[in-house]
């Protein structure tokens, strides 16, 4: 049985995730883990504890915001309807692939290390999309022909074309032309 980390303890451990994904963001993955510590509000040594080396952190901060991601699928599907919250959970695509730029030249050495974590990964995107996918096509308003993998692949495309964030309203228009082709009716 895993151990559990003290509440304090855990609320330190989440905030340094999201403080690193931030300033991985902005300042790319060599950025000073020192900051982070201390805009996150701990010290250096409580973020070596937690993360051992640079890479424990860009690896922890990837995992979190990919099941983060994943997780929304479920939760958007009972505020909207499903057509609605597939727009949703695909623009939060788009946020993600943002924040994963400044760890882009990190991350492959990482996922490779990670046995398991790549597929982990695309495992989760994967099923979050299935699961937007066949609540609209269980309500009948996407088409039956439709499958999470190409809606991923198409998401990633936008994301590689749109890849900046100055270019992020392009990539919600991109979105709206990819969801219009999944809607029931539409050619």
């Amino acid at each position: 049985m895993g151990l559990s980390l003290r509440a304090d303890a855990q609320a330190n451990r989440d905030r340094l995730l999201e403080v690193a994904a931030n300033v991985f963001a902005r300042s790319g993955a060599d950025a000073s883990l020192k900051a982070i510590a201390a805009e996150a509000g701990v010290g250096i040594g409580t973020l070596y504890r937690r993360f051992p080396t640079r890479d424990d952190l860009i690896e922890a901060v990837y995992r979190t915001q990919t099941d983060s991601l994943a997780g929304t699928a479920a939760t958007l599907l009972t505020a909207h309807e499903p057509t609605e919250a597939l727009r949703a959970w695909m623009e939060r695509f788009v946020d993600y692939m943002l924040t994963k730029q400044g760890m882009a030249d990190a991350l492959p050495a990482i996922l490779a290390a990670h046995d398991g974590l790549s597929a982990h990964s695309r495992v989760a995107l994967h099923d979050a999309v299935h699961k937007l996918v066949a609540a609209g096509q269980e309500a009948g308003t996407l088409r039956r022909d439709i499958d999470a993998g190409d809606v991923l692949m198409a998401l990633g495309g936008i994301t590689l074309i749109t890849g900046h964030e100055h270019q992020r309203e392009l990539a919600s228009r991109l979105i709206t032309l990819l969801l219009e082709s999944l809607v029931l009716g539409r050619p």
